[in-house]
């Protein structure tokens, strides 16, 4: 089989990252005295070998394409390293990385790094670089999440192209018998997830920060990573046990949306501009409530959403039996009433691969019946209320503040305003096969 080359690279190498030390003296002294060790360093030099320096003004205008950019300089140095390790894994391994990673999605992780940081008063060269490469930082983690989710969900599609695992499985095909090849394609999945979260640690550590900015933003990103596998542990041990638990399910919401996909990436844009911990609780309490009413939306969209406007199939998550809140508190209400028939449709459907268009349609009019889908609509409204509430008392860039507050209440806005037309919906192999959006898996 012909391999890929690696492509040329560079050849100087990037110069290193600047070392900062603890310094003696006031809270207040020690803090301006490492910033300004952090603006000595001529343009912000990483060990990526490139330069973040951008207007704040020009940032604001097209936040996912400074992202963009500032992912693309992280993972030219990256690159550069791969291919001087071994051409092969260059080419194999860390080229379907970055690929995979500037195929990425909406970026809403990294603008809620760069809304956040801005409200906060940020905007000078040293925290617009460190906005920008942090953001960068969650896009490779987004990528270890997805990869990693796409082999533990058997999805077959990411973004309507084929998921990383399959890719490689079809692209060694020819040398090896398919059950092998399918083995060797997880594998390399795997590792994939791992060099991507390896990456993203690096660029965090390699930021330029002041020590006690580094340790705030460190910390929080540590939380993150860890909370982010417990909560991918608990949905998938959900789905093992077929829980029914109300409690559970908003655990794992609470780990996998709520913290991972909204508040922590608020507390990392505060922490980048050194917000005080009166605005970094306001915000944090809003991402909670806002992250936790994003994976409900996405919960009742799953099942009631317009494939059109939502972007992912219907079902996907009653077949593959995910322990949603929806999905609990429906079994709960329909035991509460005695009601017989919404349950025998519940545990029929739940965790059924092959349900049928009909199927799906008797788990709508069950929701429906025993109330689930009215009582997380009001839920959905209460948290995002509560959200807002705890938004509007930091004390915010106001310019910014409004931009950040758009960003928010778009997570929790239906996407879909009508119900998908009956017996026009996607059939059970594409729905399984186009599982895993974000907001549902990560």
């Amino acid at each position: 089989m012909r391999r890929t080359q690696a492509k040329d690279q560079p050849a100087a190498a990037p110069p290193p990252v600047p070392r900062l030390v603890a310094l003696s003296g006031s809270s207040q002294r020690r803090r301006r005295a490492g910033r300004a060790a952090v603006d000595a360093v001529d343009g912000a030099h990483t060990r990526d070998g490139a330069t973040l320096a951008a207007d704040p003004v020009a940032v604001d205008a097209d936040v996912p394409s400074a992202i963009g950019d500032a992912l693309e300089q992280v993972l030219t140095g990256r690159l550069y390293r791969a291919g001087m390790l071994d051409a092969e894994f260059a080419a194999e391994l860390a080229e379907r990385v970055a690929r995979f990673t500037r195929e990425g999605g909406k970026r809403t992780r990294s603008q809620f790094v760069w809304w956040s940081m801005r409200a906060c008063g940020g905007g000078d060269e040293p925290t617009t670089s460190a906005a920008l490469r942090i953001g960068a930082a969650l896009e490779l983690l987004q990528t270890c999440a997805l990869v990693h989710d796409d082999v533990m969900d058997g999805s077959a599609l990411r973004r309507g192209r084929p998921a990383l695992h399959t890719d490689v499985r079809d692209s060694y095909s020819t040398v090896a018998a398919p059950a092998r090849a399918a083995r060797f394609g997880e594998a390399v999945a795997v590792l994939a997830g791992d060099l991507a979260l390896v990456w993203a640690d690096d660029v965090v550590a390699e930021t330029a920060l002041d020590p006690w900015t580094a340790t705030a933003v460190r910390e929080v990103w540590s939380d993150m990573r860890t909370e982010m596998v417990a909560g991918q542990f608990l949905d998938l041990q959900g789905q093992l046990t077929g829980s029914r638990s109300t409690t559970q399910a908003l655990r794992a919401a609470h780990l996998k949306s709520a913290l991972y996909s909204v508040e922590r990436p608020l507390a990392l844009g505060a922490a980048v501009a050194g917000a005080d911990g009166r605005t970094m609780r306001a915000l944090c309490s809003a991402g909670r409530c806002v992250g936790m009413a994003f994976q409900l939306r996405d919960d009742l969209e799953d099942v009631f959403g317009d494939p059109r406007h939502t972007g992912k199939s219907c079902g996907g998550d009653i077949r593959e039996g995910k322990p949603t809140y929806l999905a609990a508190l429906a079994v709960a209400r329909a035991e509460a009433a005695a009601d017989q028939p919404a349950l025998e449709v519940l545990e029929r459907a739940l965790g059924n691969e092959d349900l049928s268009l009909e199927g799906l349609d008797e788990v709508r009019e069950a929701l429906v019946r025993t109330g689930a889908r009215a009582a997380v609509e009001a839920k959905i409204e209460r948290l995002s209320a509560r959200g807002m509430r705890h938004f509007d008392g930091a004390l915010l860039d106001a310019d910014a503040a409004g931009r950040l507050r758009g960003l928010l209440t778009a997570q929790v806005t239906s996407r879909a305003a009508d119900d998908p037309p009956a017996h026009s919906r996607p059939s059970s192999a594409a729905t399984t096969a186009g599982s895993g959006a974000p907001g549902a898996g990560r």
